[in-house]
């Protein structure tokens, strides 16, 4: 078993509408800067210039219960799978994103992987709130 840490965020916005947007590949240099600065869309898989450089980012298919699980291929090829939900909460809702510790990932690897999740949800929560 990996290490895992749940970290959320509570958006004043329908949940619907925080998935709609949240799910689309193109919005990501809006609010995820620690995943992409740029996307697009290359051959039918959505490409985005990362930090870790360039890499494929594939969310699961449109559901109807806010599952946002999304895997990202890095340059070498590894996929790292991240569990995104948004959870409906009464005229708002609450978005889960699970960091999981890579192999071979040390403490401090792992602690900036949680802040620079923190900040993106900061940055959805506050772009969300804005519209």
């Amino acid at each position: 078993m990996t290490e895992s840490r749940h970290l959320t965020v509570s958006i004043a916005r329908p949940a619907a509408e925080v998935y709609a947007w949240a799910r689309d590949p193109a919005h990501l240099p809006q609010w995820a800067a620690g995943l992409a600065t740029g996307v697009r869309l290359e051959r039918g898989e959505w490409v985005a210039d990362s930090p870790m450089g360039r890499v494929l980012v594939r969310f699961v298919p449109v559901n109807e219960y806010g599952v946002l699980d999304h895997d990202v291929v890095l340059p070498d090829g590894t996929t790292v799978t991240n569990p995104l939900r948004v959870l409906p909460d009464g005229a708002g809702c609450e978005v889960v994103f699970t960091v999981r510790r890579r192999p071979g990932m040390d403490d401090a690897a792992f602690e900036a992987d949680a802040a620079a999740v923190t900040a993106d949800l900061g940055t959805l929560q506050r772009v969300l709130e804005a519209r």
